[in-house]
Formats: C-alpha cells, structure tokens, sequence
C-alpha cells in the first residue's frame, strides 16, 4: 500500500490504473478506523481494481465548538488496518493540499441539508461534507464511493451532488456495523467512559423498539416516535432530535406509508452519537 498526502500523486496513481483498464473505488473516511470503516473498505476492495481510502479531518464540517482538535487521530494504526484490507493508496494530505490559500468555492445542497443534522448542528457541516466529498471526486474520479448508513442524511446530500452535478460515481451506501449490545460503532465512540458507554446503547434499543411498533402494524408518526422517545428517557437521555422523515428527501412525515428514516442524534457523556433505522414501508 502506498500513503499518497499529495492531488499530483493521487492523479497519477489512478492514471496508471486506468491506462491498465481498472476500476476504481473510494472510501472517503476522517480516519480513527474501526470495524465500520473496515467494511466499506471490504466492500470496495470486492469490486474494485483500485481502491482508494482518503484519510483526511475535514476542518470545514467542524464548527467553533465542536471537536475538531480532540477528535482522534492515529494515522499509522490507521494505516495499518487500511492495508490488512487490501487497500491500494491511503490519501492522507495536509488541510492545505485541500484547501490552498485563497480557496473560496462551497458546495451547498438546499433542502437536505436544512434538518436533522443540518438543524442541530449548523448549515455549514454538510457544505462542508458535499465541499470536500466533492473535491475527493474530482481528485481520484472514483467509479464507485462507499459511505456507511450510519450517516444516513449524508449518504441523500452525496447522492443529491452526485446526481445534480451529472458526476460519474456510483454511490454505495453499506449497513451499519454494530456493537454486540447495538451501539453503532464511531470513531468518537472512544470519548463514552464507562457509564456513558452503557447509556448509549439505549439509542439502538429505542430504534428497535420504535421498529417493533412499526412492524406490528403501527402507521402513526408519533406513535411510532413515541416507542423511541420512552426509551430515550428511561436512560436519562434527551435528544438532540428523533425524528421520522422520508427516506427519501427528509420531509417530515406524519403517517409511514413508504420507506422512512428514524433518526436520532444525543449527547452522552462527553460524544455525541447519531443513530438510524430506515422503516420498509407497504408500498
């Protein structure tokens, strides 16, 4: 495997793989790999006769008090997993091989990005997401890029620049990967002490239990929301937000008749966590 932190080097990279009529897959990740990370990079390397994994903190889907300067890094442990994986180039540039002085173009995708995450945290992470991902783009011109369900609203505004930008990328979104006892895995996972870790696998069980209600034969929203909100609360934890949207464009959805998204974000201990289970509608 070969760390590449230079455009120049990537392009050249893939312009041998090309010339050799090879595809090519990437898997854009801020790094701090687990199990999550590992399985898009599985599912890449299957189909892929390049793969690519970008190793880069993004600073500009970080606000001013969020954890960009806590937030964990560890490039040759990353590195090391990134090559059991059969990965083929680890891009893993400096912010200003990304962003060179007097960078001043932003991607912005209106209407995904106004709710949920974009709500609680700020309009700025996802123009910071659709920016950089779209400069990853442009840089290795993946034939397919995999992301993780885990960050479900951000697999919809990838796809939304993918398709409203005409860029030639197939968008892979794979299943979450979970804890024995249903936590998501996430790199900021590693800030939960002890008793925070134990709380925090209620944020699955309340996706579960809202699921079961769903499953039985519930429609309502609120109801189904509800099952969710009890379990949240028995734990001692307030949402950020739990909502129920269309799985499709997020508009708020008050009886589940197609596929929807259950979403949650909470603060637990010192991470904050998000969460999803997407509802099969009848349809």
């Amino acid at each position: 495997m070969k760390i590449i932190r230079t455009v120049d080097g990537v392009r050249e990279a893939v312009r041998e793989a090309r010339a050799q009529g090879g595809t090519v897959g990437l898997v854009p990740t801020m790094g701090a790999f687990h199990a999550g990370h590992l399985s898009l990079m599985q599912a890449a390397r299957a189909a892929n006769d390049l793969v690519v994994v970008s190793l880069f903190v993004n600073p500009t889907q970080f606000g001013p008090t969020e954890d960009l300067d806590a937030y964990p890094r560890d490039e040759a442990r990353d590195a090391e997993l990134a090559e059991q994986q059969g990965v083929d180039i680890l891009f893993a540039p400096e912010a200003a091989e990304i962003y060179p002085d007097g960078f001043a173009t932003t991607i912005h995708v209106s209407g995904l990005t106004d709710v949920l995450d974009g709500a609680a945290r700020g309009a700025f992470h996802f123009d910071g997401v659709a920016t950089v991902v779209t400069k990853l783009f442009g840089i290795v011109a993946p034939d397919d890029a995999y992301f993780g369900q885990k960050d479900a609203q951000q697999v919809l505004v990838i796809r939304r620049v993918v398709r409203d930008l005409n860029l030639p990328v197939r968008i892979h979104a794979c299943p979450i990967v979970r804890e024995p006892d249903g936590l998501a895995m996430s790199s900021r996972n590693v800030y939960l002490d002890a008793d925070a870790r134990q709380r925090a696998a209620a944020l699955n069980r309340a996706l579960e239990a809202a699921a079961s209600v769903h499953e039985a034969g519930e429609r309502n929203a609120a109801a189904i929301v509800g099952a969710a909100e009890r379990v949240l609360a028995d734990a001692g934890i307030l949402p950020d937000y739990l909502e129920l949207r269309s799985n499709d464009d997020l508009h708020p959805l008050e009886t589940v008749d197609g596929d929807a998204l259950l979403a949650v974000a909470a603060r637990v201990g010192a991470a904050r966590l998000i969460d999803n289970h997407v509802l099969k509608g009848t349809r």
